[in-house]
């Protein structure tokens, strides 16, 4: 092998290099501002959630758009039935009262079918504020 062949070798395994890291300084960017862009803020205090089994939860939605979003200050709704009347009622339950004591939960963003604001006028709204006085 020659001096010239030697150190072409040479200029070729750094312009790899330089082109490796060029690739992944480009990926590095790439998901740093796709992160950046994928924060939602929303505009109400509570969030109404959806998963893929039907659930319906209400709560303070973080992190929506990450891989693991949590919704706080959880309810959901209930419906009983009068034995006596077959009439329905719906009522507002907050989560925490179960034998674990959850006080967030973890949403697999897979199972997460839609999120919408919770407005401030709402029955929900009105329910979750009687429940917190």
């Amino acid at each position: 092998m020659t001096e010239n062949q030697r150190g072409l070798g040479t200029v070729v395994q750094i312009i790899w290099i330089l082109a490796g890291l060029l690739v992944i300084a480009a990926l590095s960017y790439h998901f740093i501002e796709h992160n950046r862009e994928s924060k939602v803020a929303f505009a109400t205090p509570y969030q109404a959630i959806l998963l893929a089994n039907g659930s319906v939860y209400f709560g303070h939605l973080q992190d929506y758009g990450s891989a693991h979003p949590v919704l706080t200050d959880v309810y959901y709704i209930v419906t009983q039935t009068n034995p006596e009347t077959k009439q329905s009622n719906n009522v507002l339950v907050k989560r925490g009262k179960e034998l674990h004591a959850p006080d967030r939960m973890y949403i697999n963003p897979s199972q997460l079918i839609f999120v919408e604001p919770v407005g401030e006028n709402s029955k929900v709204a009105e329910l979750i504020r009687q429940a917190k006085q």
